[in-house]
């Protein structure tokens, strides 16, 4: 038996009534895609988890105050605060920092992959290096519209509303993203399966 799905506008309803655990449901039914591409925008995993804590702190006192009006479009309201945390803290920073490897962690851990083996284990993680890189070698513009589209899940529609840029922009910078990463994968030859 499949169980029946709560829509955002009802959790969210649920949640301005009083019920706290409407929110963690909520939370839980986003945290992966949100996290994700603040991790792919900051490139650091310890301020992703900053970042990705004061989005749904700012989420909640949005909710509390009566600022919020977008009942069924909760995720890319979210994915909004969330990138605009995240461009203020690079901007912040001053530069653009690097995805460190520290932690053992990468963003492709967040892609359940079946290992035949270690060695297999091994070739995929230098082909997702690799991919990586090349993907943090784009323009940011490009770049975003990459990972809201791909790792967020997003449409163009809510990737326009996000950036505040119209569907044909978004739809031309995810073909020039993608026209380069050929490009690029043509020079560098990264194999990916």
């Amino acid at each position: 038996m499949q169980k029946d799905i709560i829509a955002d506008g009802v959790l969210l309803k649920v949640y301005l009534e009083g019920n706290e655990n409407a929110l963690e449901t909520l939370i839980k039914r986003h945290k992966s895609r949100i996290f994700t591409s603040i991790l792919l925008l900051v490139n650091d995993r310890y301020l992703a988890e900053d970042i990705f804590q004061e989005t749904f702190i700012k989420v909640i006192n949005s909710l509390k105050s009566g600022k919020y009006k977008h009942e069924d479009k909760f995720l890319p309201w979210a994915l909004r605060i969330a990138r605009n945390l995240s461009i203020d803290c690079i901007r912040h920073r001053g530069r653009i920092p690097m995805i460190s490897d520290n932690d053992g962690q990468n963003i492709f851990d967040y892609i359940k992959v079946v290992q035949d083996s270690c060695e297999r284990g091994m070739i995929e993680k230098e082909e997702n290096i690799s991919l990586r890189k090349l993907v943090h070698s784009l323009p940011e513009e490009q770049k975003e519209v990459l990972i809201l589209r791909h790792y967020a899940d997003l449409s163009f529609k809510e990737i326009a509303e996000i950036t505040n840029t119209n569907i044909n922009t978004c739809i031309g910078r995810m073909h020039y993203a993608l026209l380069n990463l050929r490009r690029m994968i043509k020079k560098n030859p990264v194999v990916i399966k």
